[in-house]
């Protein structure tokens, strides 16, 4: 008798216990966390921003130090060969 009723608690615990408990957790981390298209999207986006007000920041920077010599910005470097005044004219007209 005691046998069947280990085995009436074993049997289930198994067979439906088990594979639901597994099946449970699978389901919750496919649903937790993750990114959505809209949130992508809006990842790139800020992206794109931030790479554009860099771009901006370093041709202020270039403009300041052309006006002012003894002015020395940390973010550029000035021995950079991109450091010259038209090289930052044309990349404000693109970006427009």
């Amino acid at each position: 008798m005691e046998d069947a009723a280990i085995a009436l608690v074993i049997i289930p615990t198994i067979f439906i216990g088990l594979p639901w408990l597994v099946l449970h957790y699978v389901t919750r981390w496919k649903t937790a966390a993750t990114l959505t298209n809209d949130d992508e999207r809006m990842l790139g986006d800020m992206n794109d921003l931030a790479r554009r007000l860099e771009d901006r920041l370093d041709t202020v920077e270039r403009l300041v130090a052309q006006d002012n010599p003894d002015w020395h910005p940390r973010r550029i470097d000035h021995d950079a060969e991109d450091y010259q005044i038209e090289e930052n004219v044309r990349r404000l007209e693109r970006n427009r």
